[in-house]
């Protein structure tokens, strides 16, 4: 017998070959918004729609949740999908990276990141890649005609960090998180990596080492990348290959939205800049 959630993460792949080839036809943005209130590109709803069709036609999965949906579409199975059916999807006008991500939890939406069984992405690059956190192991591959061929086992983050990359503008960050980012650029001498599209950044930090962020604005202290969909995914992948997460205060995967779409700061990658981040800011 199959393992239940290797098949959702095949079904994933499969469909992410069907997503990527409708890319450069779907660029427009559509009249609708989803729940958060950003305007959505034909791309998004297509990836969305796909992904919802693909994985509930699955008796391993109860439910279906994404960043484009206002509600969770409720089935029989075991195993709660999310995603994030094409993070970045605003690249698309200047063909610059993006990606799917997906979370399965035990439990239906909105959950605990305790209750998140394995996360991965897909990465829409010069080649198409997917990497997954299954039962404590990364795992990067290949994805070609549907199909994942592994290309690195047992992923960690390397230890002398390069690269670093922070949403938002900055006259909008908070003070004290302003000081952090002159202090890592001065202490640790990181590369500025910063493309738009949290899954070509985060691989980045995967890559290299170093640490990727969303912060909480001045005017904005919830941020803007969402828990769910995003935060605990992201989280899990990154703590798996031997990094660690936050808020500003606490681990992302610690954290139980009470809300679908709530949002929160979100930054991820090697421990200790995680650790400075953390006694930097108040």
């Amino acid at each position: 017998m199959s393992d239940p959630i290797e098949t959702i993460f095949e079904t994933v792949a499969h469909t992410s070959t069907d997503i990527q080839g409708i890319l450069g036809s779907r660029r427009s943005y559509e009249a609708g918004h989803n729940p958060s209130g950003e305007q959505q590109l034909a791309a998004d709803v297509y990836a969305d729609e796909q992904l919802e069709t693909a994985v509930l036609a699955l008796d391993e999965v109860g439910s279906y949740a994404s960043e484009e949906r206002e509600e969770v579409i409720e089935d029989n199975g075991t195993y709660h999908v999310v995603c994030d059916p094409l993070d970045g999807s605003s690249n698309l006008r200047s063909n610059n990276g993006m990606g799917t991500i997906i979370g399965i939890y035990d439990e239906k939406p909105p959950a605990p990141g305790e209750a998140l069984l394995a996360a991965g992405y897909v990465l829409y690059g010069p080649i198409t890649t997917m990497v997954t956190a299954v039962d404590g192991t990364v795992t990067e591959y290949l994805v070609e005609d549907g199909t994942r061929k592994i290309l690195n086992e047992n992923v960690k983050l390397p230890d002398d960090p390069v690269v670093y990359g922070f949403g938002g503008k900055a006259p909008e960050w908070p003070d004290d998180f302003a000081e952090y980012v002159g202090s890592i650029e001065q202490e640790w001498q990181l590369k500025l990596r910063y493309g738009g599209a949290m899954v070509a950044d985060v691989n980045q930090v995967l890559t290299y080492g170093g640490i990727f962020g969303y912060p909480m604005l001045k005017e904005r202290p919830e941020s803007k990348l969402r828990l769910q969909f995003e935060g605990h995914p992201i989280a899990h992948i990154v703590a798996t290959a031997g990094g660690a997460s936050t808020d500003g205060t606490m681990s992302l995967v610690s954290k139980t939205p009470t809300e679908l779409h709530e949002r929160s700061p979100l930054f991820v990658g090697n421990q200790p800049l995680i650790g400075e981040l953390e006694s930097t800011i108040e």
